[in-house]
C-alpha cells in the first residue's frame, strides 16, 4: 500500500475542479492573480499591484500587501508560497524577513511580493518610492488572465 501525501491530495483535487484561469493566460500575469487570490484568502489589507515592467528590470510586477500582525504576515506570505507551489508548480527563488515577520519579501522571478506589518509599509512608503509604475487593479489582471472578477463585498 502506498501513503499519499497532503500534496498528492491538493493535486488530485485540483485535477477534478475545472482550471479557473484558461490555459492560454500569459504566465505572468497568472502568476499575480494567483498571488493576490493567496493574500486575500487570508485576509491581507490594502493590496497594490503595480506594474514595474519600464521602470524596473527586477521584476515586471510587485505585489504589496499588509497584515495586521507578524502572525498574520506570516500567514499570509506562507499561503502565497503554497498557492504558488500548487499552481504554478513554482517556489520563491528567494525569501527574506520571515526571521522578524515585519516584511516578508518573495521573490518569483517576474513577481515580487511584500508583505507589510501596518508601521513598516507607512515607514517605507514602496507605492511613493515606485509611484511612475503602472498601479493595477485585480479587476484589470482578470481580463488580462481571463477569469471573471467580484470584489468583495
Amino acid at each position: 500500500m502506498t501513503e499519499t501525501s497532503h500534496f498528492d491530495t491538493a493535486l488530485s483535487t485540483l485535477a477534478m475542479t475545472p482550471p479557473l484561469v484558461p490555459a492560454d493566460a500569459p504566465p505572468t500575469e497568472h502568476l499575480v492573480w494567483t498571488i493576490a487570490q493567496a493574500a486575500n484568502e487570508r485576509k491581507a489589507g490594502d493590496l497594490v499591484i503595480l506594474k514595474v515592467t519600464d521602470v524596473s528590470y527586477l521584476a515586471d510586477y510587485f505585489v504589496i500587501s499588509t497584515g495586521f500582525s507578524r502572525t498574520q504576515v506570516r500567514a499570509i506570505a506562507d499561503n502565497v508560497e503554497k498557492q504558488v507551489e500548487i499552481h504554478h508548480a513554482q517556489l520563491p527563488l528567494h525569501t527574506e524577513g520571515t526571521s522578524e515577520s515585519t516584511w516578508i519579501l518573495q521573490d518569483f522571478g517576474d513577481v515580487l511580493v511584500h508583505t507589510f506589518i501596518q508601521e513598516d509599509r507607512d515607514f517605507y512608503k514602496l507605492e511613493a518610492f515606485w509611484g511612475h509604475a503602472q498601479p493595477m487593479t485585480l479587476a484589470d489582471i482578470s481580463l488580462m488572465v481571463g477569469v471573471p472578477y467580484t470584489p468583495l463585498a
